[in-house]
């Protein structure tokens, strides 16, 4: 295959439309410099192939990542995508270049940059929705549970079915204030959806008196000879507070 130092891939910014990069990037037996979605801005000695996504070449790249890398594999690169690493998309590319050479033992080249940047990425990636599994707050807002999130990583397929279990039987709304992506779940079924924008309007007197209460209780529980702010930002970081009742309006 031809590296060239020029060549940018432009896709849609969905996964099937980066396995249609590496795709084209065989059939072509040419190696991109970059792969970037429709936002990016090219430079100036930059050259751009638009890739088309197909979906029957996006699940032949699938398939053939558990056939010669691993089943982990497959896992492995849709919660790469799910993360906020910088140069994502290349990265993920010469990961799999990687796994077709080496099969399984890819995941053991923790001293390759890029793997070892990937791995630290999904690992991130996954530690980030098992705290929201345990931050995220709901208020109620005509009969619909709502909570609004601003995560660093695309988090809301992974704790998706968490909730959808939690609250089988009620209407919720998990929206992702940074990604612009929301849950919605239903007793029918869950959705994940793009989501521009939520506005919501003033809470009831109900909920209002519910958050008054657990506000209250959370500072009765508290012993103030034990109070440790460090400790306490060490097991919920601050980032996550905006979006917790008990931290909102104080």
């Amino acid at each position: 295959m031809q590296d060239n130092t020029n060549l940018v891939y432009i896709y849609d910014g969905t996964l099937e439309g980066f396995l249609c990069c590496v795709y084209e990037s065989y059939a072509r037996r040419e190696v991109p410099c970059e792969i970037r979605t429709e936002n990016g801005q090219l430079l100036i000695f930059e050259q751009s192939e638009w890739i088309r996504t197909d979906l029957i070449h996006a699940e032949k790249v699938y398939e053939s990542l558990d056939r010669k890398i691993s089943l982990e594999a497959q896992d492995f690169i849709k919660n790469a995508f799910l993360t906020n690493i910088d140069n994502r998309e290349i990265l993920m590319y010469r990961f799999i270049r990687q796994g077709y050479h080496f099969g399984r033992a890819v995941f053991d080249r923790l001293t390759d940059d890029t793997v070892d940047a990937l791995t630290k990425a999904v690992r991130n990636l996954q530690r980030e929705a098992h705290s929201f599994m345990g931050f995220i707050r709901f208020a109620i807002y005509d009969g619909v549970l709502v909570s609004c999130i601003s995560p660093k990583n695309r988090v809301l397929p992974l704790i998706s079915e968490h909730f959808a279990n939690r609250y089988p039987d009620e209407t919720f709304l998990i929206y992702d204030k940074t990604h612009q992506m929301a849950i919605v779940h239903k007793p029918e079924g869950t959705l994940l959806t793009a989501m521009t924008n939520l506005t919501l309007p003033p809470i009831d007197d109900a909920e209002e008196a519910y958050q008054t209460l657990w506000k209250c209780f959370q500072r009765t529980i508290a012993i103030e000879e034990r109070h440790n702010p460090k400790c306490q930002m060490n097991h919920m970081p601050k980032r996550f507070w905006a979006d917790m009742t008990e931290f909102t309006g104080t």
